[in-house]
């Protein structure tokens, strides 16, 4: 027997953040592209898009901002409340896993 679970933030009843949101803004830091993180997820750009916004609006200050192509070409960075979020996150995550583990160690079936 094992204890297993999942965990997500909310804010107002939507959802804020979860590990595939993470995994999105850590591949965006990746690639400097919302696009060819989509890609590397085999998500559509629409919704990367959409999930990066939802992001954006939630966590009140932007978490990725991009910039206009030209000659020095656009491209799309995490900020520091985004590189919080995800180390925040990871850490909350790891922490949920220990506690998983403890139950699961008192487990009596």
């Amino acid at each position: 027997m094992a204890c297993r679970g999942r965990i997500w933030l909310q804010k107002n009843g939507a959802t804020f953040l979860g590990t595939g949101r993470v995994v999105l803004l850590e591949r965006i830091r990746e690639h400097g592209s919302i696009a060819k993180a989509a890609r590397s997820m085999e998500m559509s750009y629409k919704h990367a898009w959409d999930l990066v916004d939802s992001m954006n609006r939630q966590a009140g200050e932007p978490m990725v901002v991009t910039s206009k192509g030209g000659r020095g070409g656009g491209g799309t960075r995490l900020t520091e409340c985004g590189e919080k979020a995800i180390a925040a996150f990871w850490a909350l995550q790891e922490r949920f896993h220990r506690f998983l583990e403890a139950e699961t160690s008192e487990l009596d079936l």
